[in-house]
């Protein structure tokens, strides 16, 4: 007799698992903050993955200065991806770890739990998507940026009193100098870089020249990065190389963003003299401020606005850099418009060699790509979304209908470009100098 087997069909599904992540933040890049972090990261690995109901899905690590979310690259993308259904839990030590501001952090844990994602909170024992989630996390929140602000009024209370003593803050970053125990001391290789720029200003050369030139002979800025004019210009005008100190030249205003602010008199400042080495004599520091003055007086005068329809608009397919608008031969009848590649223009042909582009060529070039006699601005405004420059001599056109079209042009040479008037007046200016002996 053979035996019946009854075939049982599954009425359930098994249950899944839960996809968890953990968010974990430092405010500083200390080693010891450095560490931390690292703890973090490895504890919430090894919690997920021991938990046989979770799946990992990974560890989010920002080291950020603050709590605001448009400053921590790795909470962006947590939030992406728990918008995009890869996760159902999010896991994180404190609420301030997670946000700062209550307002920013309701408005994240309400978007998640639109999604049907739940955070949370370690130190608070508290879960998002509980009856009660909301209003534990509204007076949490509360008191977390409270917090927030009295370490902050605290901190700065330090600070101001260490400027009536004369004494600097602790993150003082100046080209020239090293910083050690709230004591400046001179780097010989970097004092040399710094007489330099002074004596080339005096000399006559520009901050653009002086930045080209550092460029040109390889040398590093304090950070590594590019010298720029603003860089150059900052050198020029700091009371450090004349061994002074200016104590609260600007103030952190808000203790959530930090962002930081020119103190414009809002808070009183603080000089001390003969606070350390000098790099520059104060003779040549005087006169370098006073020829700075002078060529801000004479430059000092009205011009005509160089934006137009084409500003941001062409791409210098080179260096990626935005073509910006010149004028040359200003307040002449001579005045010609032109088009240049921002990075030859401020930093020179050795960084980019992008040739310029007179504007009436571009103009007639526009026209024609748009298949019109007449140059007119609306219509390019209307429908050209971008013009990238990839060689010399040629536009390559992309329309708001997502079509496109590439043009050539040629550039007439000088001789051809001067016109009767233009000659007879070079002529008329070389008789002239002969006549009084110029040449």
């Amino acid at each position: 007799m053979g035996r019946k087997i009854t075939k049982i069909e599954r009425t359930a599904e098994l249950p899944s698992r839960q996809r968890v992540a953990a968010y974990a933040r430092v405010s500083c890049g200390k080693d010891e903050m450095l560490h931390s972090l690292a703890a973090q990261v490895s504890f919430y690995s090894n919690l997920i993955q021991s938990n046989p109901e979770w799946e990992y899905v990974g560890v989010y690590a920002d080291e950020a200065e603050t709590g605001t979310k448009d400053s921590r690259p790795e909470f962006q993308r947590l939030i992406a991806d728990c918008r995009a259904g890869c996760i159902d839990l999010v896991l994180t030590k404190s609420i301030s770890r997670f946000a700062r501001n209550t307002i920013t952090l309701l408005a994240t844990v309400r978007e998640l739990k639109d999604l049907g994602v739940g955070v949370s909170f370690e130190e608070q024992n508290l879960h998002s998507l509980s009856c009660d989630g909301e209003l534990m996390l509204t007076i949490l929140a509360s008191y977390a940026q409270e917090e927030s602000r009295s370490v902050s009024e605290n901190q700065k209370w330090r600070i101001h009193k260490n400027y009536t003593e004369g004494k600097p803050s602790n993150n003082i970053r100046i080209y020239g100098y090293a910083y050690s125990k709230g004591k400046l001391t001179v780097i010989p290789r970097e004092a040399e870089v710094v007489r330099m720029i002074f004596a080339d200003y005096i000399s006559g050369m520009g901050k653009n020249a002086i930045m080209k030139k550092l460029t040109r002979l390889g040398i590093p800025t304090k950070c590594g990065g590019r010298w720029s004019e603003s860089t150059v210009g900052s050198i020029l005008t700091n009371e450090k190389f004349i061994g002074d100190t200016c104590l609260q030249k600007g103030f952190i205003a808000d203790h959530i963003t930090k962002h930081w602010k020119p103190n414009s008199g809002e808070l009183p400042k603080y000089y001390v003299e003969g606070s350390h080495e000098a790099i520059i004599d104060r003779e040549t520091f005087e006169a370098v401020q006073a020829e700075m003055a002078r060529r801000a007086a004479k430059a000092n005068h009205p011009r005509k606005s160089t934006f137009s329809e084409f500003s941001g608009l062409i791409t210098c397919g080179q260096c990626g850099a935005k073509f910006r608008k010149k004028i040359n031969g200003i307040g002449t009848k001579y005045a010609k418009a032109t088009w240049a590649c921002a990075t030859f223009t401020y930093r020179g042909k050795d960084q980019c060699g992008a040739k310029r582009i007179p504007e009436d060529i571009l103009k007639a070039k526009c026209a024609e790509a748009l298949g019109f006699h007449e140059y007119d601005a609306e219509k390019l405004k209307a429908k050209v979304a971008a013009i990238a420059v990839p060689d010399d001599g040629v536009f390559v056109f992309t329309f708001k209908d997502g079509t496109g079209r590439t043009l050539t042009w040629e550039n007439p040479s000088r001789r051809n470009s001067w016109t009767d008037e233009m000659k007879a007046a070079a002529r008329k200016k070389a008789k002239e100098g002969h006549a009084n002996g110029k040449c």
